[in-house]
């Protein structure tokens, strides 16, 4: 199982929507993805244009999928409107 957690700093003024993008669009075209396990979206106390999407999926090849996939393409756009850089973290779950 593997698990990517997906650092986005979110334009000022523009939270609520990337919060409502997510949880109206974004998790549920993921959810559907085969392989799929969960995804939340945190939001740092301290810095709230710091939000952390915590992405899980049976394998890698089932992540790289949802990359590909045409829901992810026609959202990945949408997304990026509302943040101004990402970083990207893998990890294996080990437990």
């Amino acid at each position: 199982m593997i698990e990517r957690h997906v650092t986005f700093d979110v334009h000022p003024d523009m939270g609520e929507d990337f919060e409502k993008l997510f949880s109206e669009k974004y998790r549920p075209a993921m959810s559907t993805q085969p392989g799929f396990v969960k995804v939340e979206l945190l939001r740092e106390q301290e810095n709230p244009r710091l939000y952390q999407m915590i992405i899980r999926f049976q394998t890698a090849e089932d992540a790289s999928a949802w990359r590909d996939s045409p829901e992810h393409k026609a959202l990945s756009p949408l997304l990026k409107a509302l943040y101004t850089t990402s970083t990207l973290q893998v990890y294996d779950v080990i437990v």
